[in-house]
């Protein structure tokens, strides 16, 4: 018994779902709040497409530093300090008392958050045997959507019962705690004394990263060829394209959805927090759905190529299926095809795991930062043009230029992304870029 693996990485695979929960809540309930804010600032469409574009401006351009921080700080700091920052910023935003600030507030929200999701991509490499990475992915990642679809009726019963303003008061207390707890809580596991031999050695056969103090000695600066790796690779770039396509649907649930419900199909706010959680549900079922089956695939010797892209492929091209929302006036059709999509949606989520299958082990920090930051565009561009395509009053141009972009991802990783295969560093002998 003493020989026994402890299960310490299900307790990290937790904790990272609740820290994306609170990650997710932070981004989006601003998309309650919406029609409130705009109501009583008197903001058009366009100018609330800006203020819910803020966010991706600052998370964007702070990817790949964001990555550098990480490499630096390490995955327990990295994150205790956004949480703390990403936290702080949405308690203000309850303080905001016009354009300017809330919009200056959600750039701050981006700043704080841009490290996130690549700090998670590093636990989870850090933590799980690449045969239980996409599981675990799919595990914390799911948290974007069953967080969401299950706090969306608590997210509206907050904002009834205390204004707008307290909606962003109480989530922004929660994540502050959780910061603290993260910080109490989190080891890295060559420095948890939790963990046993048995899962160290367990892990690292798999191919984990298990010491993080010693990757930072033996690590070497990271110089130009090394952004020339990560920037110039075919394979790279068609994750990249594909976690754009992925964020455009997400982004356009987590900010135009309850919009797109109230003022565009008329529907009552109470009768849409139920229905605006329907689509989450679906995201959760799917997102699970694709990490279970990508590594049961695995296991069953199903190669990585087949075992990994097929549910993102497949996801994808169910996403265009939210087009299917221009056509049908009843709300259970709208809805039902808003859950199919973003079904869709979880079940391509679990796109990280091709950062740390593809990107130099040593790079995995930078390739994430650049991966996050493509990503994170669709934060920006997608609420603006949406904002702008619906000033005519009809939400169709918008529903369709998600769906035409859901199906480019799809392709990107069926011509692209190639053979499942880790990319090779260039060296400083290299005369040409290398695309493979």
């Amino acid at each position: 018994m003493k020989n026994k693996a402890t299960k310490v990485r299900y307790s990290v695979v937790f904790m990272l779902f609740i820290t994306v929960i609170i990650n997710y809540m932070d981004r989006s309930n601003i998309s309650i709040a919406a029609p409130f804010i705009t109501e009583e600032l008197g903001l058009s469409s366009v100018t609330m497409g800006l203020i819910f574009s803020a966010f991706g401006w600052t998370y964007c351009l702070l990817q790949i530093p964001g990555g550098w921080v990480l490499d630096k700080l390490g995955n327990r700091n990295t994150h205790a300090i956004g949480i703390a920052g990403f936290s702080l910023m949405t308690l203000l935003q309850g303080f905001a008392s016009g354009f300017l600030g809330l919009f200056i507030l959600r750039v701050g929200l981006g700043v704080f958050e841009a490290p996130a999701f690549p700090t998670n991509s590093k636990v989870a490499a850090s933590w799980f045997p690449e045969n239980e990475r996409a599981r675990a992915i799919s595990i914390y990642t799911s948290g974007q959507f069953i967080g969401l679809a299950f706090l969306t009726p608590t997210l509206i019963f907050f904002q009834q019962t205390f204004g707008w303003r307290g909606l962003f008061i109480v989530t922004g207390i929660i994540g502050l705690v959780w910061a603290v707890l993260w910080f109490i809580l989190y080891r890295d596991p060559s420095k948890s004394k939790k963990v046993n031999k048995a899962e160290l050695d367990y892990i690292q056969a798999g191919d984990g990263f298990v010491d993080a103090a010693a990757d930072k000695v033996d690590k070497p600066k990271i110089g130009k060829k090394d952004f020339a790796t990560v920037l110039t690779s075919r394979k790279l770039w068609g994750i990249y394209i594909g976690q754009f396509a992925v964020s455009s649907t997400l982004w356009f649930f987590l900010t135009w959805f309850p919009t797109y419900l109230v003022e565009y199909r008329g529907l009552s706010f109470i009768k849409t927090g139920f229905l605006a959680s329907l689509p989450f549900i679906a995201a959760f079922i799917g997102v699970l759905s694709a990490g279970f089956l990508s590594d049961f695939l695995v296991k069953k010797g199903v190669s990585s190529n087949k075992a990994r892209k097929t549910p993102i492929i497949a996801g994808l091209i169910l996403s265009t299926s939210i087009i299917g929302a221009n056509y049908v006036n009843s709300p259970s059709l709208i809805v039902l095809f808003m859950s199919i999509a973003f079904f869709g949606n979880g079940f391509a989520s679990i796109t990280w795991v091709f950062v740390s299958l593809l990107a130099p082990k040593r790079l995995i920090g930078i390739a994430g930062g650049v991966f996050n930051f493509i990503g994170g565009t669709a934060s920006i561009i997608i609420p603006i043009v949406i904002g702008f395509l619906v000033k005519g009053g009809s939400f169709a141009p918008a529903l369709t230029f998600i769906a035409c972009i859901a199906l480019v991802g799809a392709l990107s990783y069926i011509f692209l992304v190639g053979k499942v295969e880790r990319v090779p560093e260039r060296t400083d002998n290299d005369k040409i870029i290398n695309i493979s």
